[in-house]
């Protein structure tokens, strides 16, 4: 089968949404398809077209940023040919140019299948009030123009907006989550460089430095679990500087965040390769997702970390509540509320040795091949009907 997979950024790209799209497209080649990847080239730097784990990847040009999203021209243009040539079309939303995409696939009889990711809820002013209206405007005609609209939890799709208008297309499929072996002595090196063993508990966070991830909910915490453990320490995995749309946010957080630094208590690690994830999560004692609206839809770090015993704190947030729900591996706690997180991580500490989880299990239930199984038969069905 000749799958197209289009989304607006693709790897090198680090977010949930590249990190699920990269493995389902690998794991669907491995599965013997024909796997082409449409994306954007967001960075100039990036070749127009390569090859990618058996994966092809084409990026079209960009001639514009507009806020987190881009402009590219001639992407209709390519998108139409690719479209012709393939069997099967799937588009990760939020994304501008979907409908479109949608669209040429209903023109030429190809079935479409969405993957929806998380609501778009971009901070507030007018300019980002306008593209939030548009953006929700061209998911809406994408949606109506799909065949089948896939999402991660039947939780998330109850509560968002959006999925609630297309009940009868939306399945429910776990994401894809997997971790390379461990190198061996590589976590004992790591714990050795962040100086683990000296300054516990170890609290990690592993996501972009953005807003709706709820990084000041942790700020807040950490006053009181430093009351009860004064060597305790935050390790954070992920893009910190830089961040698309992020800079006011993080020049707001940041005169804390180097306080903390200053006293060994906030450690910043960078964009972490998969190997390098393997060594993060076993040094950890709980993993937090604080996240605060719904453009988190599940937190697949929070099953990376229960595959290395690790418990997760994570936010009442339809979606990223259920990782710790389904395999009893934490708490949920209020969104927004640092004291309850403070509070959630001190009963942690106190009892660890009670989180302990069939790893084996989960990682055959989030294995990218059982989810590009469950795709692989969805994609036929659709088929076969047309």
């Amino acid at each position: 089968m000749k799958i197209l997979t289009v989304l607006t950024y693709y790897r090198p790209h680090t977010s949930g949404l590249t990190i699920y799209a990269e493995r389902l497209a690998r794991a669907l080649a491995k599965r013997g398809h024909q796997v082409t990847v449409m994306t954007t080239q967001y960075d100039k730097r990036l070749p127009r077209q390569e090859t990618i784990d058996v994966v092809r990847v084409i990026r079209v040009p960009v001639a514009v940023r507009i806020s987190k999203g881009v402009l590219a021209p001639t992407f209709g243009l390519v998108a139409t040919q690719l479209v012709w040539e393939h069997d099967v079309v799937q588009l990760h939303l939020p994304q501008f140019d979907a409908p479109g995409v949608a669209f040429r696939a209903r023109l030429f009889g190809k079935p479409a299948v969405l993957t929806y990711h998380c609501d778009l809820s971009l901070p507030a002013g007018l300019f980002n009030r306008f593209v939030n209206l548009v953006v929700h405007f061209q998911n809406h005609m994408a949606g109506l123009l799909a065949n089948r609209i896939v999402t991660y939890t039947q939780d998330y799709a109850d509560h968002s907006p959006y999925l609630r208008r297309f009940r009868h297309k939306v399945l429910a499929f776990l994401p894809p989550v997997e971790l390379p072996p461990p190198v061996l002595g590589s976590a004992e090196a790591f714990a050795l460089e962040h100086h683990v063993h000296e300054r516990r508990p170890v609290i990690g966070m592993a996501a972009r430095f953005a807003a709706e991830k709820g990084v000041e909910v942790l700020l807040d915490a950490l006053p009181k679990v430093l009351e009860k453990y004064p060597k305790a320490q935050v390790l954070f995995a992920g893009q910190y500087e830089n961040v698309l749309g992020e800079k006011a946010y993080y020049e707001r957080l940041m005169p804390r965040i180097r306080e903390y630094q200053a006293q060994g208590h906030w450690t910043f690690l960078g964009v972490l390769s998969p190997q390098e994830m393997t060594a993060f999560y076993p040094n950890l004692d709980v993993l937090v997702v604080p996240s605060l609206n719904s453009t988190e839809a599940f937190g697949l770090v929070q099953i990376e970390a229960m595959m290395h015993d690790v418990p997760c704190v994570a936010s009442a947030l339809p979606g990223v509540r259920r990782p710790v729900q389904m395999h009893g591996m934490g708490k949920v706690i209020p969104i927004g509320d640092s004291d309850a997180l403070a509070q959630a991580l001190l009963e942690i500490f106190a009892e660890k040795e009670k989180y302990r989880c069939d790893t084996e299990e989960l990682a055959r239930l989030y294995a990218p091949d059982t989810v590009a199984q469950k795709y692989e038969e969805l994609f036929e069905e659709l088929r076969r009907t047309r």
